[in-house]
């Protein structure tokens, strides 16, 4: 055999030695601790390559298949852990590639308006070119120790090899352990689930006893329901010591306020179904009343007949109305959201600089949503998602007077001579700093909004969509804000939510799954409203 015997022993020593360091950084968990300790080693899963490599065959083209399926295996495993560590330190939970692949393009669209074109075009490029050398180190490696064992003692060896991985599984007190199997055990485990879910909740998405229902919301008259996402306000906004002292002083500042313009106010807390990112599976979450956790759910959603409390709102006379200034690309979830009009980028018309990813201050957002309900000829449904509060929150606008805003370049020199993304998000502590401060702004100009003159009376929902990526969180959970605002009479007809008075809501207060409130929303607000979910109860 001629592939490689002329190298010496040198090249199968370092054969071996890539192969050992492919199967280890496949299996072990991320970030990686140096110099690993030997009992976290995948001994038998180390033993296993390597001796099926010696045993493999130099030539012929199944040979090669088995080379290349070898190290596609391992490299798959790899990029699997690595995908894990990054929805872990995104999203807080593991990936899951049938709903999870399409967050590859909102990464890169993110990584694209956050540090520009051509520095995400190199830090893909950069990931794709370190993936294909990994793999073809594994394939060089495994051709250089093709044939070199006499296959008599060597696959007895390998058979060895794979007996201790497998008993590896079951007998934990057995020296070394097998990561890489139990890994791939879990995963087709897992994609079986994801599969029956997805099954599970299509038909759960089909029913729902307030579909068609008529006369929704007809205890609210002729207000308006506005329903405002902020993006990233999370609890730990209010309770993690960072950010709590900012961000309560600045509800406590706006209550007053919100008091002489004849507004009541109650707070408590949601269980949003995410963290971190992915919004719009809380945003379906409260539409819907089931709980979406995954884009395999959100696209059952989306192939179920109108069911969501847009399609309700709609089909009890009340026009809907989404704005959404993160939309820059067609968006044809929106009607089948029950979205009879929606205002994404292009149509606020925005005439100022963009805030790096984010499109336009939320002031301006509520600005245009205050001229279209003016406009409107009578009361609206609503869903605002608000955006200046997401990653990566620099720079942070600054409020300017409502009659000012006028097409947005007033926000334009707030852009300029602002730290760049890349140099806030070089420290953990000044990424927080400006988190910290954008959800301030957010939080100052929504409740300012609220306070302002309007034609018609209107009920505002002001809540979290999610907290943020746990890193900046500080704090564990998925609890967000939850605060109701409007006319004393349409309020109180909360008062048994357990919400507290105000704008913060007490930490002992209970807190009610995003999926539940939808129900209990419209309980409330709809005569003779019927049974409300319950707290716990995912339908």
């Amino acid at each position: 055999m001629s592939g490689g015997r002329g190298w010496g022993p040198v090249p199968p020593l370092v054969a071996g030695i890539v192969i050992a360091l492919a199967v280890g950084l496949a299996a072990l968990p991320l970030p990686v601790a140096l110099p690993p300790r030997l009992a976290s080693l995948p001994l038998p899963e180390m033993a296993t390559a390597i001796l099926l490599a010696l045993a493999l065959p130099n030539r012929g083209r199944a040979a090669a298949l088995a080379r290349w399926g070898l190290a596609g295996g391992l490299l798959l495993a790899l990029v699997w852990r690595l995908a894990d560590a990054g929805m872990a330190g995104a999203f807080a939970r593991p990936f899951d590639p049938l709903t999870d692949l399409p967050l590859l393009r909102s990464g890169v669209d993110l990584l694209r308006g956050s540090v520009g074109a051509g520095p995400a075009a190199g830090a893909v490029a950069g990931a794709v070119l370190a993936l294909g050398l990994v793999a073809a180190a594994m394939v060089w490696a495994l051709r250089r120790l093709a044939g070199r064992g006499p296959r008599r003692v060597v696959l007895p060896l390998a058979m060895l090899a794979v007996l201790w991985t497998a008993a590896a599984l079951w007998l934990p007190a057995l020296p070394g352990h097998a990561p890489l199997t139990r890994l791939a055990l879990d995963r087709a485990a897992r994609l079986e689930r994801g599969l029956q879910d997805r099954r599970d909740f299509a038909r759960a998405a089909a029913a729902d006893a307030w579909a068609g229902r008529a006369g929704a919301l007809d205890r609210l008259g002729g207000a308006d329901l506005i329903v405002v996402f902020v993006e990233s306000y999370g609890r730990n906004s209010l309770e993690a010591p960072l950010y709590a002292a900012t961000h309560r002083a600045t509800l406590a500042a706006a209550e007053p306020g919100l008091a002489r313009a004849g507004l009541a106010m109650r707070s408590g807390w949601l269980t949003s179904p995410i963290a971190g990112g992915q919004s719009w599976l809380a945003h379906a979450t409260l539409a819907a009343g089931l709980k979406i956790d995954t884009q395999g759910r959100y696209g059952a959603l989306l192939a179920a007949p109108g069911r969501t409390l847009w399609h309700i709102a709609a089909g009890a006379g009340r026009p809907t109305l989404a704005v959404a200034p993160a939309i820059t690309l067609p968006w044809p979830e929106g009607p089948r959201l029950g979205f009879g009009q929606v205002l994404a980028a292009a149509d606020l018309d925005y005439r100022g600089a963009a805030f790096n990813w984010v499109t336009m201050p939320d002031q301006f957002t509520l600005a245009r949503l205050g001229q279209a309900l003016d406009r409107a000829g009578g009361p609206r449904a609503v869903e605002v998602a608000l955006i200046s509060s997401h990653a990566p929150w620099v720079p942070v606008p600054r409020p300017v007077p409502w009659p000012a805003v006028g097409n947005g370049e007033i926000f334009t020199p707030m852009t300029e001579g602002a730290p760049s993304p890349e140099q806030v998000w070089a420290d953990p502590d000044s990424v927080r700093a400006q988190y910290r401060q954008a959800i301030d702004y957010s939080l100052r100009i929504v409740f300012d909004y609220a306070a302002q003159p309007r034609r018609r009376p209107a009920l505002l929902l002001v809540l979290g969509d999610h907290p943020p990526a746990p890193f900046v969180a500080q704090a564990e959970g998925r609890d967000v804000p939850a605060h109701l605002v409007g006319p004393p009479d349409l309020v109180a007809l909360a008062a048994d939510w357990g919400w507290t008075n105000g704008l913060i809501p007490a930490t002992s207060a209970p807190s009610l799954p995003m999926e539940a409130f939808r129900d209990r929303l419209l309980g409330t607000y709809t005569s003779q409203g019927g049974t409300i979910a319950s707290d716990d109860e995912e339908r």
